[in-house]
């Protein structure tokens, strides 16, 4: 939600509550793919950068693959125009999301990437490290390990190593923390922390992308 939003609601509560409850009632009777596809197109017809993440975060969790966001937006481009399909696409590639690179989208397999040596990782630890272009955050439970993209589900922020205190972790944009351990979600958000498929193959953490 917006700065200016929130202060509506705090200001006249007894309004906004009537526009919530209208918004959720003019889409109850869509699949939740569908409803967070046709707010993905909204935010980028007013070009609400903010809203596109966010909406669009949601609707890949609901199971709306990269190709069905990419025909969305082209099939709303009388409405649209070319310019603001661009704009929603210059943001969608600063996300860095793994399913919308050419490579997946041609229908490649994925690859396994050196993540780092086991030794470098004590057991009960986190490491934050960049690997092949990518922000990670990697814990260690005994012999096992696990793998997370460093972005938050939220809006796709690239949460820093400093974030971390114990085994919370702590979006610096609008407070998500995280369980690092499990990557749930403990408070603000709804949404786990991206795990990303992991394996160890001679003294090496691999992770598959």
């Amino acid at each position: 939600m917006s700065d200016a939003l929130t202060y509506l609601v705090q200001a006249r509560p007894e309004t906004m509550s009537h526009y919530f409850r209208f918004l959720k009632e003019t889409g109850k009777h869509l699949d939740p793919k569908t409803r967070n596809l046709i707010s993905v197109i909204t935010k980028v017809h007013s070009q609400t950068e903010r809203g596109l993440r966010q909406y669009l975060s949601r609707a890949l969790r609901e199971g709306c693959t990269p190709m069905e966001v990419i025909d969305a937006l082209l099939m709303a481009f009388p409405a649209l125009g070319l310019a603001k399909i661009v704009w929603a696409t210059d943001i969608i590639l600063d996300m860095d999301i793994p399913g919308f690179q050419p490579a997946a989208l041609r229908g490649e397999a994925p690859v396994w990437h050196d993540v780092t040596p086991t030794s470098a990782v004590a057991d009960g630890d986190v490491l934050r490290l960049d690997c092949d272009g990518r922000g990670l955050f990697v814990y260690r439970n005994k012999r096992s390990y696990q793998v997370y993209d460093s972005r938050c589900p939220h809006q796709s922020t690239n949460i820093p190593e400093l974030a971390l205190q114990g085994n919370t972790l702590t979006c610096p944009k609008h407070q998500w923390q995280f369980d690092i351990k499990s990557g749930e979600c403990i408070k603000k958000g709804n949404s786990p922390l991206r795990k990303i498929e992991s394996r160890v193959v001679k003294g090496k953490v691999q992770a598959l992308w």
